[in-house]
């Protein structure tokens, strides 16, 4: 055995050890399944472009999509949804720049945003949306468990929400499949891969951290269209009820 192969496998053992170690540290619900209840954030500022977050950085449009793209960039400051205070729809939700709360039960997970109080219920115990052919901006989510990965289905969705604020678009032909899977206490990697074949030309993924909010008891009220009346002077804030600057 060489020296080289002989450090290469104990670095091996030892990173086997940590994840071991991490998963028997996991807060668990009494089921058994990971516990993600508690205050989440990504803090990657991954609204404003979310092609640092792809794998191989490249989202593959078609040829005419990507000229949508492009388009939305040039006008994006007014054509992006979320200035007229839209729903984000997923994944753009999961790593807006405010935090969102998890609560758990054996058959269902809601996502509770600070972003205009916007939720999101995941069904774990029913496989099939009850509205066929109903689309909606935050579309229909259905999940699962894979040993300790939860994994959720988003299908129904709108064509009228962004990824980002550089324009980067979608039909709603799309299909979304989220992967939660926990890293430690504090930290869950967070993985979307992205399935249009009106606008891709294959499926494509996004890869980011999502992380504990411990200094924050509580998920505060960020309600886009009263503040963006504010910002334009329809009326003076209150500083008792409007989000703390």
């Amino acid at each position: 055995m060489t020296l080289r192969f002989a450090q290469s496998l104990l670095a091996g053992v030892f990173l086997a050890t940590l994840s071991v170690a991490a998963q028997r540290s996991l807060p668990r619900m009494s089921d058994g399944k990971p516990n993600l209840q508690g205050i989440w954030q990504a803090v990657a500022n991954a609204g404003a472009d979310i092609q640092q977050f792809v794998e191989g950085k490249e989202i593959p449009y078609k040829p005419a999509a990507l000229q949508k793209k492009n388009e939305n960039f040039r006008n994006r400051q007014k054509a992006d949804p979320l200035s007229s205070c839209y729903m984000p729809g997923v994944p753009r939700i999961m790593y807006l720049d405010y935090p969102f709360q998890v609560f758990q039960t054996k058959d269902h997970i809601a996502f509770t945003f600070e972003w205009s109080s916007v939720y999101r219920l995941i069904y774990l115990a029913t496989k099939v949306p009850p509205h066929q052919g109903i689309d909606s901006w935050m579309g229909d989510s259905r999940g699962r468990w894979e040993g300790d990965t939860l994994v959720v289905d988003v299908t129904q969705n709108n064509d009228r929400t962004w990824f980002d604020l550089a324009g980067n678009h979608h039909s709603d032909k799309m299909r979304v499949t989220e992967r939660y899977t926990p890293q430690d206490p504090d930290t869950l990697r967070y993985e979307a891969t992205v399935t249009d074949p009106d606008v891709f030309t294959r499926p494509w993924k996004i890869v980011m951290p999502l992380h504990r909010v411990r200094d924050k008891p509580r998920v505060l009220e960020y309600q886009c269209q009263a503040e963006k009346e504010q910002k334009s002077g329809d009326f003076e804030r209150n500083p008792k009820t409007w989000y703390p600057k």
